[in-house]
């Protein structure tokens, strides 16, 4: 059966998900889209940036946000995400995305949805909102 709608509430909560980060898999994300920054998939390189090692980039961040409403809603069609980024996940870490409808508009048949990323010590690195169409 497929979320629709009518079956969400204001306030539901989306299931959290533990994305990879591990340092393999941010190496092959950076391949696949170019880029070739050594402080997103070197630690070394990182810390020569004055960073306390590799980040995760701020566009895998978004995809892991997307990730999370359509593991969610699989049919969902996110119209438009923004983020804000407070402080850099870093590689080989342990995130949680978690994400909660602060919104629905009847007429648009659109949820907004409030997004965060937090790392092991619970404080918020990336928020932001994403407007999504539902069936």
């Amino acid at each position: 059966m497929s979320l629709g709608y009518d079956d969400v509430d204001f306030g539901a909560e989306l299931p959290p998900i533990a994305p990879d980060v591990t340092l393999e898999n941010v190496r092959r994300f950076t391949a696949a889209s170019g880029m070739t920054f050594g402080r997103f998939h070197d630690h070394e390189e990182a810390r020569k940036e004055g960073l306390p090692g590799a980040i995760v980039p701020g566009i895998m961040s978004q995809g892991i946000l997307v990730a999370l409403i359509h593991r969610w809603a699989p049919q969902a069609v996110v119209r438009k995400i923004d983020t804000i980024f407070r402080a850099p996940i870093l590689v080989d870490s342990h995130p949680i995305a978690r994400a909660v409808v602060t919104d629905k508009n009847d007429e648009t048949r659109t949820l907004e949805i409030d997004l965060t990323i937090q790392n092991e010590a619970k404080e918020t690195r990336v928020v932001g909102t994403a407007t999504v169409e539902l069936p």
